[in-house]
């Protein structure tokens, strides 16, 4: 969970507590895990629905409508459209990521894993995800949860990041550090 200052840090983290909780209770932590991650991959992939998640201009009535067609839309769990109907309702769809971060954290912890955050310049293979894994098992001595998020800013590589460790292979990185390297030098 996060938990690096201030109110706003820990804000996504009792959301995902709370519904962590309420998952494990109901012994549906993995529907709910997977209900979040068809919702990461919408955040990513819609712009509209990014908006409704970020927008302040929209009335909380209408963003809760619009939410409720969404968790139908795309077949979410209970659990989970409830949740995210109440995020709506208390005005707090721009925590979604975050929230969804924690919850993963949580649920990752919960089974004895280690969570990695990943970002790639492009969408990475079934395979791809898999060879990274087991890497970072063996980097890390037990099971790694992978977070997935795509950035093209990134040109190519992956930035990977597993609690304050971070690994930097993108080419977007290598790249600034040639072009500073070339000004000290030169």
């Amino acid at each position: 969970m996060e938990n690096s200052g201030g109110i706003q840090a820990s804000l996504p983290g009792r959301y995902a507590t709370a519904l962590f909780e309420l998952a494990r209770d109901a012994k549906a932590i993995d529907k709910v895990e997977a209900s979040l991650a068809t919702v990461r991959a919408a955040l990513d992939q819609s712009a509209d629905f990014k908006m409704l998640t970020t927008s302040p201009l929209i009335a909380r009535g209408a963003a809760i409508r619009a939410v409720e067609a969404v968790a139908t839309m795309l077949k979410l769990d209970p659990t989970t459209a409830k949740f995210l109907g109440v995020l709506a309702e208390n005005r707090r769809l721009g925590q979604l990521p975050a929230t969804i971060r924690a919850f993963r954290q949580l649920a990752a912890n919960f089974r004895g894993e280690t969570t990695a955050e990943v970002t790639s310049a492009h969408a990475l293979t079934t395979d791809q995800v898999t060879a990274l894994k087991q890497s970072l098992r063996q980097r890390v001595g037990r099971e790694v949860s992978v977070d997935l998020s795509v950035d093209p800013s990134l040109l190519g590589g992956l930035v990977v990041r597993i609690g304050s460790q971070m690994i930097d292979s993108s080419i977007k990185t290598r790249l600034n550090t040639l072009a500073h390297a070339m000004k000290v030098g030169g």
